[in-house]
């Protein structure tokens, strides 16, 4: 490897100078890269070095876009079976926040420098700081696959993440701050109330939501050979996504038997006379389509219901004839303002199901010790359930035990 000086001249007669690297590949091919300055070439010399005798080294024509690359590591997804709405997160970050800023760049120009003011750029254009995480976070898994693949030495995203460690992910939490009762988690007087103004098919869908603490997805995807009236369980087996399709649970955690108390038994059994069955396919001696149940909460036909259709059919509109909402400051042609449901989502009773089960008996809840919590959630890990409820669980340092402890130790 060696770095020399080159001059010619130009078909006008103009002197020109250059500095070039001069190498052998782990190929054995033999490249060329041109500088400006010396010291431009000495370093690259002496970065290239270590690459070539590590065998890691890729030179620039060996190299692709991110764009490319991009599309090498989709490719790479869907042969490996991932979930069909995973696979659409990562397209759409790639179509709305990579390519329109980065995707034209070769991979080996994304040092740290070059990504820390790819993410200025990300927050300057109106992404939130999440939305930056998230794409940065996807950014360093398309590089690792680059990496497999021999396209780029570094993965400048991991080295960034792995560099700010644990202080950014506290600086995340800061800024979201404790989930609060009676803003992200309904009180039990409003759930209370959802529960008294619910009837037929949603009474049943929100027991089991707030009583049993199942994700929007496993709702959707709840069998009736799943529900064991008899023994009062609940088993989650599989799930629904966002494009219906029927998957396994989001971990393996999450595939668990959670107990179910009475009331919510009563109300599946009356709910599953009305529920509609699905056509199996299969015909009887009359030739008629024979009928089944399936889900427990399908759609006219038996088939897996929409998350859209729940909530603006079914939950929003039960939050608003509750009485828990907001003011939106609209009203309607005869001036009466027109109120909006306080929470937005199924998840809200979810924050309320690990509530109650953290709750003390005598306060109306389960008291239930945090890795039994982490199991009927279906957490993948009890840190993340304490990270999340740690501040609802009960303290047992209140004032008289403090002041018995001091004069002890005070004698």
């Amino acid at each position: 490897m060696s770095v020399r000086k080159r001059e010619w001249v130009t078909p006008k007669g103009e002197a020109k100078t250059a500095w070039v690297c001069d190498y052998i590949d782990t190929k054995g091919v033999r490249r060329l890269k041109t500088f400006k300055l010396k010291k431009e070439a000495e370093a690259f010399a002496k970065t290239t070095a270590v690459e070539v005798r590590d065998g890691v080294h890729v030179a620039d024509s060996e190299t692709v876009t991110v764009e490319a690359a991009s599309k090498l590591w989709i490719a790479s997804t869907n042969a490996a079976g991932l979930e069909r709405s995973s696979i659409a997160d990562y397209e759409r970050t790639l179509r709305l926040h990579i390519f329109p800023f980065i995707g034209a760049l070769r991979l080996n120009m994304l040092n740290t420098a070059r990504l820390r003011a790819y993410e200025d750029e990300l927050r300057a254009s109106g992404r939130s700081a999440s939305m930056t995480k998230r794409v940065m976070t996807s950014l360093g898994t398309m590089l690792s696959d680059a990496q497999e693949r021999g396209l780029v030495v570094r993965n400048a995203a991991r080295e960034m993440q792995a560099r700010r460690g644990k202080s950014a992910s506290r600086q995340e939490k800061r800024h979201k701050g404790r989930l609060k009762i009676g803003t992200d988690i309904p009180t039990r007087e409003e759930v209370k109330a959802l529960i008294t103004v619910a009837e037929g098919r949603w009474r049943a869908f929100i027991l089991v939501a707030a009583f049993c603490g199942l994700r929007a997805s496993e709702l959707r995807g709840l069998r009736w050979q799943d529900v064991d009236i008899d023994k009062r369980e609940i088993r989650v087996h599989q799930r629904a996504d966002r494009f219906n399709d029927i998957g396994q649970p989001k971990s393996i955690s999450g595939e668990r038997t959670v107990p179910a108390p009475p009331i919510v038994i009563n109300s599946l059994r009356e709910w599953k006379l009305a529920c509609p069955k699905r056509d199996t396919g299969k015909q009887d001696f009359a030739g008629k389509s024979i009928l089944a149940h399936e889900l427990v909460f399908p759609n006219g036909a038996g088939r897996v219901e929409n998350l859209n259709n729940i909530l603006k059919r079914g939950i929003l509109p039960l939050w608003v004839k509750a009485g828990v909402v907001i003011d939106t400051g609209k009203i309607d042609d005869e001036g009466n303002p027109i109120p909006d449901s306080k929470y937005g989502g199924l998840h809200c009773l979810r924050h309320w199901f690990a509530s109650w089960c953290i709750n003390r008996r005598e306060d109306g809840g389960l008291g239930l010790p945090p890795k039994i919590v982490q199991e009927r959630m279906g957490h993948s890990t009890i840190a993340l359930t304490m990270d999340t409820y740690s501040h609802l669980f009960p303290r047992d340092d209140d004032g008289s035990e403090l002041a018995i402890a001091t004069n002890f130790v005070l004698g």
